[in-house]
């Protein structure tokens, strides 16, 4: 080899692979996601699932309260629970159909102005449609004692307006009278529940994206058409998360019922309160209180799977 001759190059060493490696998670890690879903487990077991098994187990007694209760897989009383008190189911679920509905009617333009035209004054009113909560559901619920009494202003001008005559003739109202009636207890519902619809519709609204409300002007579509292709389409899960949160508790609720209502508007949420508390009845009350639930979750899946989403706010 002459001395001009370069050396050779020496072998070329494997380049190591910067892929990076994926390393398993230790078991501890993987427990982690369990541990913090454990204290909700453990509150959806006590408090949830053994009451649900203890009211199931009562439902099939038999007995009374001196000489106590005994379970006999008794199925005949819920035949005759929902044999003796279907008028009560029928007018809970009329009732709070009807309540949700206004609570729809009312709570979309609200919720509406709010996610697109309130501005800078949009917190005050989000307080303003939860201030309600501030004070107690009885003290709301006796205000309304006060606002549809005989007399009062609300009635005068209900019965000038001939409203109290086409009420009348549906069977919800009497002449000059509001309180104590059918219209008196929706009412009741409405007030006390359109916070659960305006939220939900809000937060759905406020998602939208505004630019698709410009792309359907630039299409020179109206408003009207903009608000039924575009906006009541994409505030559909609002509109489901809404009309459930009212009409779910609206339909066991007894207290409007009580202080609003009279012997003849009486809800199944009465019923089951009476017997609980008064007739002393377990099995009965905890039979009432499996059918309405049983009957709610049959209308709840019917509804969701009517509504065409799954996307729940």
């Amino acid at each position: 080899m002459s001395a001009t001759a370069a050396p050779p190059a020496p072998p070329a060493e494997p380049q190591k692979s910067r892929e990076p490696v994926l390393r398993k998670p230790s078991t501890r890690k993987r427990l982690v996601p369990y541990w913090l879903l454990l204290p909700g487990i453990l509150w959806l077991l006590v408090f949830f699932a053994l009451p649900l098994v203890y009211q199931a187990s009562t439902s099939v007694q038999t007995g009374s309260l001196e000489q106590g209760f005994e379970v006999t897989w008794h199925f005949q009383t819920y035949v005759d629970a929902l044999r003796d008190y279907w008028p009560q189911f029928i007018r809970s679920l009329l009732y709070a159909g009807t309540a949700t509905l206004l609570c729809l009617l009312l709570g979309y333009p609200l919720a509406y102005l709010i996610a697109f035209k309130a501005g800078r004054w949009r917190n005050l009113v989000l307080v303003l449609v939860i201030a309600p909560f501030f004070t107690s559901f009885l003290i709301r619920t006796l205000a309304w004692k006060t606002i549809l009494a005989d007399g009062g202003a609300v009635v005068d001008v209900l019965d000038t307006l001939h409203v109290l005559d086409v009420t009348g003739w549906l069977g919800w109202t009497e002449p000059g009278r509001v309180l104590a009636t059918p219209m008196a207890v929706v009412c009741g519902l409405t007030y006390n529940f359109l916070p659960f619809m305006i939220l939900p519709l809000y937060t759905s609204l406020e998602r939208i994206d505004g630019r698709l409300h410009e792309a359907a002007g630039d299409l020179y579509a109206t408003p009207a058409t903009t608000f039924r292709k575009v906006t009541f389409p994409l505030s559909m899960p609002g509109v489901v998360s809404g009309t459930l949160l009212t009409f779910i508790p609206a339909s066991g609720d007894y207290v409007n019922a009580e202080l609003l209502g009279s012997t003849d508007t009486k809800m199944v949420g009465s019923v089951i309160q009476s017997q609980f508390l008064r007739v002393l009845d377990y099995p009965t009350a905890a039979a009432l209180s499996f059918i309405l639930m049983a009957i709610v979750l049959l209308t709840v899946t019917v509804y969701i799977r009517r509504s065409g989403t799954e996307d729940l706010v």
